[in-house]
């Protein structure tokens, strides 16, 4: 059993609840509502809440940022504000948790500074509960929200957005697809790029011959251990040539693997 597939069992049975805090609830779910990830919302594989940071500013104007002490551009978001929401999340009752304690899952704070995600930490994630996402804007949140509450750190990469609600629609996306039931074949997540460490083969459907280019002749061999060769050489010779980063990590754990 994969860990992939393994991660599925362990979920069977389990909503997995996802908390956005943000100050733009209305972006949500977005591209989540639509095919299999909208399929699996309406169907209560797993569940989503927005909360409206700015319902936990303290006065009324409802202000959550600030400018930054030290001077510079652009402002901050304020860690009472934020913290309150934090709390508030944390405090209230959901369908999936119990008196054993919080079933939130970790709360995580969207930033270029966290640990970048990839199909491992999807997988992770997918484990869980669910989780609780933090959606930032301006230019960034005060240090002490995510000190005094503990708050982990994720990037999508090492690019500029306007806010966290694009990089948390990624995440989710990434994590919601790994619960078992949102894709019917499951095994079909064990073949995708980065499952093993590689980008993925190169595909092909009909028509056999397009516009002169033919479909790779062991493709329609029927001879599956020499498809399956052929589609581990083509991964291995995209990774390679494509991301060394990637490559030189599947190379270590092949060998650590023996």
């Amino acid at each position: 059993m994969t860990a992939t597939t393994a991660a599925r069992e362990m979920n069977k049975g389990n909503t997995w609840a996802a908390t956005v805090l943000t100050l733009f609830p209305e972006m949500f779910p977005g591209p989540l509502g639509q095919s299999l990830a909208g399929k699996a919302l309406k169907n209560g594989i797993w569940r989503l809440e927005t909360v409206d940071i700015r319902g936990f500013a303290r006065d009324k104007h409802r202000s959550v940022d600030d400018a930054p002490f030290g001077g510079g551009p652009g402002m901050v978001m304020r860690a009472d504000v934020l913290a309150k929401a934090v709390d508030h999340v944390r405090a209230e009752p959901a369908g999936n948790r119990t008196d054993e304690g919080e079933k939130t899952g970790p709360v995580i704070y969207l930033s270029p500074r966290g640990r970048r995600l990839d199909q491992a930490l999807a997988r992770e994630l997918a484990e869980r509960d669910g989780l609780v996402l933090i959606c930032g804007r301006f230019e960034g949140v005060d240090e002490r929200a995510l000190e005094g509450r503990g708050i982990e750190e994720v990037s999508v990469g090492d690019y500029v957005l306007s806010g966290g609600e694009t990089a948390a629609l990624v995440l989710l996306d990434a994590v919601v697809r790994l619960l078992p039931g949102v894709i019917g074949d499951g095994a079909a997540l064990d073949e995708e790029s980065f499952a093993q460490g590689l980008l993925e083969y190169p595909q092909y459907t009909r028509p056999q011959v397009w516009e002169g280019r033919e479909v790779p002749a062991v493709l329609t061999s029927g001879h599956h251990e020499k498809i399956r060769a052929w589609r581990l050489a083509r991964a291995e010779e995209l990774t390679r040539a494509r991301r060394p980063d990637l490559w030189e990590r599947y190379l270590r754990a092949t060998k650590s693997r023996g």
